[in-house]
């Protein structure tokens, strides 16, 4: 009698104790989570490490090239909503720099404030005239508002800039230096953290943003393809400007994308410094993380087709946007698989070495050092790894709240503006 050799799968019922079928649906599964882990690894290590890699061979020559050029005219956009507590001081940064003042022109859009932001705007109007008031007698929001100080504006290079972002002297002249290289479409600024309280939630989200910005330094280096600018300050040629969807959340990020669209070039300015309280309140930076999360899904869904373009700016965009967009579904998919394999570990010897065991393991730390931060914030007690933690997971809760936010629809972008200190 002939005696076929039996396939692996017969002999080794296996440490999963699986059949053929239940074997193949595990290396599916398997499949899915090295992919899942891949790209959570390339957006938070993978591509920071390589943008990092490349901009070390210098971008000096083109820098100092583009510095060469007489500073152009340009109009300041701030649209304002009860910014009595900071206005007076955003408009007195902007009249300190060392930018011509013959070449500054401000535009201030008030969205029916109800405190004594019209007066003391006014007050500027009178001192300074090259500042314009517009009060909007209904709440417009902020992108309806700037969308109309737009097509007001004289000058060819718009600064569109928050009520309580606050300019250093030479913050103007930072970002229009590069504008004397015509492929240059967009400059970002530099946010600096000037919370009294720096720690907690706004010591995370300090350190969170000096990483996004090397990220975004870097990419306009390499690619001169910058994305997503800081939404208190940036500069952009009004010719690549075009109207944002009034029901957008994320106002920045659309400006930002039409113009790479457009095949113009943004990069980001490390000395343009801007300085913004970070909120302490971790209630009020989850809520605007949210809106933020809501904002980027209307950006997917309106600029999807820039994914299939299959060259640098598809590349930049799903690296270092839409994979952190995915992230939270990725950590779920990755979980769950990872508990479906753990719970079929069936060969004691293979306990203590088994791979997807000791990663199971690491993504329940994750959770524990949450419960700890928690237990620590409670002691008025702020640990730097634990509360990084915190806000990786609590960011990551945002994004999944803003996607579903997302599936319902935004009517409009008009919000409550965060507490001014």
């Amino acid at each position: 009698m002939i005696r076929y050799p039996l396939r692996s799968w017969q002999i080794d019922k296996n440490k999963y104790g699986l059949q053929p079928n239940q074997n193949r649906k595990l290396i599916i599964l398997k499949i899915i989570f090295w992919i899942s882990l891949a790209a959570l690894a390339h957006t938070y290590v993978i591509y920071p490490l390589l943008l990092k890699l490349l901009a070390l061979s210098g971008s000096r020559k083109e820098t100092e090239k583009r510095e060469n050029g007489e500073l152009p005219n340009v109009s300041v956009l701030i649209a304002a909503y009860n910014e009595e507590k900071v206005i007076g001081e955003k408009l007195q940064s902007i009249f300190s720099s060392d930018y011509p003042m013959d070449k500054i022109e401000v535009l201030i859009g008030s969205d029916n404030s109800t405190d004594k932001t019209n007066d003391l705007v006014k007050t500027f109007c009178e001192k300074y005239p090259q500042v314009h008031f517009v009060n909007f007698h209904t709440r417009s929001g902020k992108i309806k508002i700037i969308n109309f100080l737009k097509a007001l504006a004289k000058n060819e290079i718009l600064i569109l800039t928050d009520a309580n972002v606050l300019f250093d002297k030479n913050t103007l002249s930072e970002l229009t230096k590069h504008f004397s290289d015509p492929a240059v479409a967009l400059v970002d600024s530099n946010m600096v953290n000037i919370s009294k309280n720096n720690k907690g939630v706004a010591k995370a989200e300090s350190t969170y943003i000096r990483g996004e910005v090397g990220i975004k330094q870097n990419e306009g280096k390499v690619f001169g393809m910058m994305m997503g600018p800081f939404g208190g300050c940036f500069a952009v040629r009004k010719s690549y400007y075009e109207n944002v969807p009034e029901n957008f959340l994320v106002d920045d990020f659309y400006i930002n994308l039409k113009v790479l669209e457009k095949g113009g070039k943004a990069i980001s300015e490390i000395n343009a410094k801007v300085y913004e309280e970070v909120p302490g309140n971790w209630r009020v930076e989850f809520k605007r993380k949210i809106r933020i999360a809501t904002g980027s899904f209307q950006n997917l869904q309106a600029f999807r087709h820039l994914l299939f373009r299959f060259n640098a700016l598809s590349f930049c965009f799903f690296s270092h946007k839409v994979l952190r967009w995915k992230g939270p579904f990725l950590m779920i998919a990755v979980y769950i698989i990872n508990l479906f394999i753990v719970l079929r570990i069936t060969n004691l010897n293979e306990l203590r070495i088994e791979k997807y065991l000791i990663l199971f393991a690491m993504q329940n730390l994750l959770p524990v050092l949450l419960i700890f931060d928690l237990i620590l914030s409670s002691l008025k007690i702020h640990f730097p790894p634990t509360r990084l933690a915190t806000h990786f997971l609590t960011t990551n809760l945002a994004i999944l709240i803003g996607f579903f936010r997302f599936l319902k629809g935004v009517r409009s972008s008009v919000w409550q503006p965060t507490i001014r200190n």
